[in-house]
């Protein structure tokens, strides 16, 4: 068993490696400052997989043919395994997954009540992720915008300071590139028919400021802590400010319009959610 170190020196040690660009491999690397955070961020993706596969299993029936049955459920199969391979990772950190499952549910869903940036339960998933998907109008938007913020949050991830987590990130980004482009791909098709465009812009418009959400409070001093730690590179407002301008584009070509959001500062969170 390996000899523990005081937490002075293993604050200095976890120093010199993040300076160095050098990556954490185990838990005898962390502080417990490195480990807190690292934990609280894993938790926020892990829930927010699992949450979102779970409200995407209704759409495996109700989708309008059976290219798109096939295509959700598999969509579901690779949340599902994105967020096993979340759980497996906290459970390196020590975190017993099998109670904290029990103790939640996420299924959970809230119905149309406008949530801004709160939670509605103890889990940690996107607050997102609590409102039902009830159209396929609506299963296409979020897939246009969640999955595009997830991913310009997930960026973040790729390159962040603990190996594992890089290491797990690796499929699980190309996977919900493909589920973007799945959104892309029907909001591209929807908004070039008359008959369906104004339904597509009215989801737009619904889930695009829901996203918007997501990212944090500007210059948030936990967002500081993340970057310091290396658990994050960029500014909350950085990152949402690439997704604001990856909608604009999209829309631009599709013929949508982007939807207007204005951020209140006394209303926004603390820290980034970090969707799956």
């Amino acid at each position: 068993m390996p000899k523990r170190q005081p937490e002075g020196r293993k604050e200095r040690l976890l120093e010199e490696k993040l300076a160095s660009g050098a990556k954490v491999e185990t838990m005898e690397e962390m502080t417990e400052e490195y480990r807190l955070h690292l934990t609280n961020l894993m938790m926020m993706q892990a829930d927010s997989e699992l949450a979102g596969a779970f409200g995407y299993v209704p759409w495996i029936t109700k989708s309008p043919d059976i290219k798109e049955t096939l295509q959700v459920a598999q969509i579901v199969k690779d949340e599902v395994r994105h967020a096993r391979v979340m759980y497996r990772l906290l459970e390196g950190l020590g975190v017993d997954v099998d109670a904290y499952y029990k103790e939640h549910n996420f299924s959970l869903r809230v119905g149309d009540s406008d949530l801004g940036t709160l939670r509605a339960a103890e889990d940690k998933r996107v607050n997102i992720f609590y409102y039902p998907i009830e159209t396929w109008n609506d299963f296409i938007m979020f897939n246009f915008c969640m999955d595009r913020g997830a991913g310009h949050q997930l960026e973040d991830s790729l390159e962040c300071s603990y190996k594992p987590w890089c290491d797990g990130m690796e499929g699980i980004f190309k996977e919900e590139a493909m589920h973007m482009a799945h959104g892309d791909q029907w909001a591209r098709t929807l908004a070039a028919d008359p008959g369906t465009r104004e339904g597509i812009q009215a989801a737009l418009d619904k889930w695009y400021p829901r996203t918007m959400n997501i990212f944090g409070r500007a210059g948030s001093p936990k967002n500081e802590i993340y970057r310091r730690l290396g658990l994050k590179k960029r500014d909350n407002e950085a990152v949402r400010q690439a997704f604001a301008d990856d909608v604009a584009q999209k829309c631009r070509l599709f013929g949508l319009k982007v939807p207007a959001w204005k951020p209140v500062a006394s209303k926004m969170s603390e820290e980034p959610f970090i969707p799956g």
